[in-house]
């Protein structure tokens, strides 16, 4: 008999699935070292990544009982429409219109960080149901497979349309809405491809997938690095550009040698 309400078993599954998505968050904030983003909207980013698995779950349930029927690539492609879509609303809506949002960098780290968010709340959702059997040793092993597997997945998605919006940072804000919408359809075929891959290949190239994730996060990692050394005459080209200088400004009277 399965037994979800348990207190104990519900603070294991929401442990197992928050903890390590923290772990991750930890290693990703240490990106954005020299401009630490204030922690109270890291949070909110975290949240709201979580507040999306909780919409999304209805409407994937909808879609596996009256739009898609079996496992087919159709019904893994809305299923990561509706995962990306929702996580990227959330950035986009909540976090992007702070203040505190004020380097390209950001941009990544806070997908990331809504990215886990939902990570964290799907993985306990998974945890729940082998440790209301009492099967610990199951959720031991989805929880390790999930760790290096979905939650990466979920991470390296939302990378891209925040990696989108940080190379057109500087630039015209429809520049920016149309990066990161060319962001979020990548997200969307990768999170496909990946899920797809798995069930497709009966676990046979496992490896060879997750290989293919984890290569995937070290060019991430290696573009987040560009973006932090970009050069700023570069960056800051379209910003000058625009720049007009009042006939009365203070800006006027300096002279240049």
């Amino acid at each position: 008999m399965i037994d979800l309400l348990n207190p104990l078993n519900l603070f294991l599954a929401l442990a197992g699935g928050i903890l390590p998505a923290l772990i991750w968050l930890w290693f990703w904030l240490k990106e954005d070292g020299l401009h630490p983003e204030p922690r109270t909207l890291i949070m909110l980013a975290f949240l709201v990544g979580m507040l999306a698995t909780a919409v999304s779950y209805p409407l994937e349930m909808f879609v596996d009982q009256h739009v898609v029927s079996g496992f087919t690539f159709e019904k893994f492609f809305l299923w990561a429409f509706i995962e990306e879509g929702l996580k990227w609303a959330a950035v986009m809506f909540i976090i992007v219109r702070t203040p505190y949002f004020d380097e390209p960098i950001d941009a990544v780290i806070y997908f990331v960080t809504a990215a886990l968010g939902f990570a964290a709340l799907e993985n306990a959702m998974f945890l729940l149901a082998p440790l209301g059997q009492g099967e610990n040793i199951a959720a031991l092993r989805i929880e390790n497979f999930r760790f290096v597997g979905a939650t990466l997945l979920h991470v390296a998605s939302s990378a891209l349309p925040g990696l989108a919006l940080a190379f057109a940072f500087f630039h015209s804000r429809g520049t920016r809405i149309g990066a990161t919408i060319l962001g979020l359809m990548g997200a969307v075929a990768l999170h496909t491809l990946f899920n797809f891959s798995i069930i497709n290949s009966e676990g046979k190239h496992i490896y060879w997938i997750f290989l293919t994730l984890w290569c995937t996060i070290l060019a991430i990692l290696y573009a987040c690095e560009k973006i932090k050394r970009m050069d700023q005459n570069e960056i800051l080209a379209p910003a000058i550009t625009d720049l007009r200088v009042a006939p009365h400004s203070p800006l006027s009277s300096i002279s240049t040698p």
